[in-house]
């Protein structure tokens, strides 16, 4: 798969180093994508969050490590007891304490293996991303080629029918045809140019969308590679997409760490056992006075312990019991995820596959329409010519053949989009399997290893800063196309007996 997928997008580079002209400078569906994966703020920040997944690890074992502090105060009696015959006037006192878990009834060990875990799950989730990602910038992509396309069929659409009009006022006034075949003319190019505004508003709304997901203005976009290594029945996606599909697996990972947390839960009813050992200075600053007894009393002083501390509980108000059933019920909830979830990748898997067998077989469909309406434009005009048919027909020929022309470049869209939305629920739509070499791929693992034995309380990283890029400066997009309408989807404009060229006109 990740062959297939390098194959296609080096075909599509290699592809475009041979063009010429603008499409040459052309940018590429694999550009957008190494773009959006380094620049995207949603991605970056599904990052950071897997990295204050990574933390729970340390957090977790911190707990069976030693704890040490020091605690001191300073005593000023400022009016002392008529018995207090050993009470200094001040006094400075210092404790050292330390102690070290022996035993936990293994509340740490599963709180550690709970926390490694979700961070299995967190990896899991950081690859759904990436593939929703992915599938929103060819979504995006495809959107502004389709848009483009309607825009100029429109466009052309636009200057048919002016063209088309002047020749039937022409008609009108030498009397050939009559006042209402000029008003259908006049009015459908109304409507026409209606419908380009409507198609041009898409067009802006559909760049914009691109601006908001890649991070930069659509170029002249190239056409994408083929999608490679699609699956031959929809059973077979939904055996890949349960065996790869990442949002899947990380709903597993969290159901194990919930099993994980009723054994944590458990512990809480086990005796534990510490290792402690403490010392403490005080210092009387000589304030005590120790004649009374006829012996001078120390003015300063240390002392040390060192013993095992142990706990046993007896009872406590019931709270170990509701934990470990608290820890039951969102365990349970889990695992009715995990079933919810797998619901879920089946109905993706099988709906993205029928959506992109009958957007295959549309654009099979569309591609006989376009051909067929076109032939028939091609007879009207000409049997309009010696009388046989009406302006109106005309008309509806040229409505018919733009229709079917806007339904192909749809449909090819519409294929394309599912086909790739099959491949993420396959779980074969991340940045590996795309062979998004446009610099080094996130690793997760390198953040985990570099938290995961980390012990100093003074350790911090650098204040976080802007991963994704802004696009306040990026200009508004405008309905302006400048690439070329593919050949098969140009046609003659309509033409009259004076210019049987049919020679574009500027439309008035």
């Amino acid at each position: 798969m990740r062959g297939g997928w390098k194959a296609a997008l080096a075909l599509t580079v290699g592809g475009m180093a041979l063009a010429s002209g603008a499409q040459a400078q052309a940018q590429t569906l694999r550009e957008a994508l190494v773009q959006a994966y380094n620049e995207n703020p949603s991605l970056a920040g599904e990052r950071a969050n897997l990295r204050a997944t990574d933390e729970g690890v340390p957090l977790a074992r911190a707990d069976a490590l030693p704890q040490l502090g020091v605690q001191g105060n300073f005593v000023e009696n400022i009016v002392q007891g008529a018995n207090a015959f050993l009470q200094p006037d001040r006094a400075l006192v210092a404790n050292l304490n330390a102690s070290y878990p022996i035993f936990q009834g293994g509340r740490v060990r599963n709180s550690v293996a709970a926390a490694k875990t979700r961070v299995m799950a967190g990896r899991a989730n950081l690859r759904s991303a990436e593939a929703n990602l992915f599938t929103n910038v060819v979504a995006a992509y495809n959107d502004v080629i389709r848009d483009e396309a309607i825009v100029q069929l429109n466009q052309q659409n636009v200057r048919g029918l002016d063209i088309n009009l002047r020749a039937t006022s022409d008609r009108f006034e030498v009397g050939d045809v009559t006042r209402t075949d000029v008003a259908q003319s006049e009015a459908r190019l109304a409507v026409a140019r209606g419908q380009l505004r409507q198609a041009e508003a898409a067009l802006i709304g559909s760049r914009e969308n691109y601006i908001a997901i890649v991070g930069s203005a659509p170029a002249s976009l190239a056409p994408p590679p083929v999608l490679p290594n699609l699956p031959d029945d929809p059973q077979a996606a939904v055996v890949t997409a349960l065996n790869n599909n990442p949002a899947l697996q990380a709903a597993e990972r969290n159901r194990d760490a919930a099993r994980i947390d009723v054994s944590t839960a458990r512990a809480a009813k086990l005796p534990q056992v510490d290792l402690v050992a403490g010392g403490n200075y005080f210092n009387y600053l000589g304030t005590l006075n120790g004649t009374q007894f006829g012996a001078a009393v120390p003015q300063t002083g240390t002392a040390a312990q060192a013993g095992l501390g142990f706990t046993v509980p007896l009872y406590q108000g019931g709270r170990p019991a509701a934990q470990v059933r608290q820890a039951q019920a969102r365990q349970g909830v889990a695992i009715e995820q995990v079933t919810a979830t797998e619901r879920n990748v089946i109905a993706q898997a099988r709906s993205a596959f029928a959506t992109w067998q009958s957007a295959l077989r549309v654009i099979e469909a569309s591609e006989a329409a376009v051909d067929a309406n076109r032939f028939s434009l091609e007879g009207v005009r000409a049997e309009n010519s010696v009388g046989n048919r009406t302006i109106i027909e005309i008309l509806n020929a040229e409505q018919e053949l733009l229709n079917s022309q806007v339904q192909l470049v749809t449909a090819r869209r519409d294929a394309y989009v599912a086909g790739f939305a099959l491949l993420a629920a396959m779980g074969r739509a991340e940045a590996s399997d795309l062979g998004l070499d446009g610099g080094a791929l996130y690793d997760p693992l390198t953040n985990y290893e570099r938290v995961d034995k980390r012990w100093i309380d003074w350790d911090s990283d650098p204040t976080p800063r802007p991963v994704g890029t802004r696009t306040v400066d990026v200009e508004a997009q405008t309905p302006v196309v400048t690439r070329t309408l593919e050949p098969e989807l140009q046609r003659p404009v309509d033409t009259d007996r004076a210019n049987p060229a049919g020679d574009v006109t500027t439309p008035r």
